[in-house]
């Protein structure tokens, strides 16, 4: 069994950073893809970003250029930058992961129904 712990979330203004973090647990082997997901009041679930086991990355098109997907085997933790945020940006912000190995490579467009494994979610807040 997998647990994952999101932190770092919190309330900023637009423009702001944040850095939020996933600490992952209790599985020795690396998961074919881990991912940061978003979902907002009323909305549904969106990916962020994802990282495939090979370290390709993807990026929703909304947060290109703006988030930065990273991660530290060493500590089994997986990090979400989100610079230049806007309002549009605040949203509970779970990570997850799968161990399907047809991800290994490239998990871009992943559906969320194939990632296992959730955290239970940090809230980001961006106000204008």
């Amino acid at each position: 069994q997998v647990q994952l712990v999101e932190s770092g979330g919190g309330s900023v203004q637009s423009g702001g950073s944040l850095r939020l973090s996933c600490a992952a647990s209790g599985y020795t082997y690396r998961s074919a893809c881990m991912g940061w997901f978003r979902q907002a009041p009323g909305k549904e679930r969106e990916g962020v970003g994802v990282i495939a086991g090979s370290g390709t990355t993807t990026y929703a098109d909304s947060v290109k250029g703006r988030f930065t997907i990273s991660q530290d085997n060493a500590k089994n933790t997986l990090y979400l930058e989100m610079n230049s945020l806007i309002p549009e940006d605040s949203a509970m912000y779970y990570c997850a992961a799968t161990y399907r190995a047809t991800y290994y490579y490239t998990c871009g467009g992943a559906p969320v129904a194939d990632f296992t494994y959730w955290g239970q979610g940090t809230q980001v807040t961006v106000s204008s």
